[in-house]
């Protein structure tokens, strides 16, 4: 007997995702969530044809470089009919533990405004078994709250939240079964997104020291982050957390490469903030 569909909608915002698309809703499968949406950004390559072969929603976003980003853009304009509402990147693939627990959660009386999710990395082709855990608020009551307001110029051409955290009234629990996050674009891609994500941690660095009220609702987490910045260790800091104390040396070669990555990222955040900072004097 199956079991009834849960009061969610799952929102996927993609562009060009045609490689990692199809695998993603395929891990959602068909009885899992009332709903599924995805926002597309002009996608140019099989993306909305994945997305019209599984009868899924597709609703059309164009940033203007300012706020509201897509996720919170789509809060504010399609506010879904369900309790519930979870993000999930077209990289990221629905285990069936995960399904478990988030079936008994949603199922359960819950005084909760959102959870925290795991998830677990591949890299180079593998899971990792150490290395730099990531961890996202992705899934939240609807109405509970929006991700985190940042008023950006054209910062980057990233037009979808990515290290904003949503801001929400009540408490937050966390499911601790993972999400699989595997992207098969290869490593040239996760370098030039990686670039771009400098270029946006940078200039929120820089803009943060304006922005009191929103450092407030920063997490211990993002507090030691940006504290981090200011320093040229922050990439070495980086490194041995993610090879020595998350277990990164577990992973070999790959743990050594995941790790070293890292390092040269964050480094690269802390040189465009004095960069930046250089030019203003």
């Amino acid at each position: 007997m199956l079991s009834p569909k849960l009061d969610l909608t799952i929102v996927i915002p993609v562009k060009n995702e045609e490689r990692n698309l199809s695998g993603c809703l395929q891990a959602i499968g068909k009885e899992l969530a009332q709903k599924i949406v995805i926002i597309d950004s002009g996608s140019t390559d099989e993306t909305l044809s994945i997305a019209k072969a599984n009868n899924i929603e597709v609703i059309d976003f164009k940033w203007d470089g300012k706020f509201p980003k897509k996720r919170n853009w789509y809060l504010m304009n399609y506010a879904p009919a369900t309790e519930w509402v979870l993000f999930l990147d077209a990289d990221e693939y629905i285990t069936p533990s995960f399904k478990e627990e988030l079936r008994r959660v949603l199922t359960s009386q819950s005084n909760m405004a959102g959870y925290w999710l795991n998830y677990t990395i591949f890299f180079m082709g593998k899971n990792l078994r150490g290395g730099y855990p990531l961890k996202k608020l992705a899934l939240f009551k609807v109405g509970a709250g929006l991700y985190e307001r940042i008023d950006e110029e054209h910062w980057s051409q990233l037009d979808m939240e990515i290290h904003e955290h949503p801001i929400l009234s009540g408490p937050v629990g966390e499911i601790k079964a993972k999400i699989d996050h595997q992207d098969f674009r290869g490593i040239s891609h996760y370098l030039k997104k990686h670039n771009e994500y400098a270029n946006w941690e940078a200039s929120r660095y820089l803009k943060s020291a304006d922005q009191q009220d929103l450092r407030k609702s920063w997490t211990f987490k993002q507090k030691l982050k940006y504290r981090l910045m200011r320093s040229v260790f922050i990439g070495p800091v980086y490194f041995l957390g993610s090879f020595i104390l998350m277990g990164g040396f577990l992973d070999g070669k790959r743990g050594l490469s995941f790790a070293m990555l890292k390092m040269a990222y964050f480094n690269e955040i802390y040189c465009k903030i004095r960069e930046a900072q250089e030019a203003k004097n």
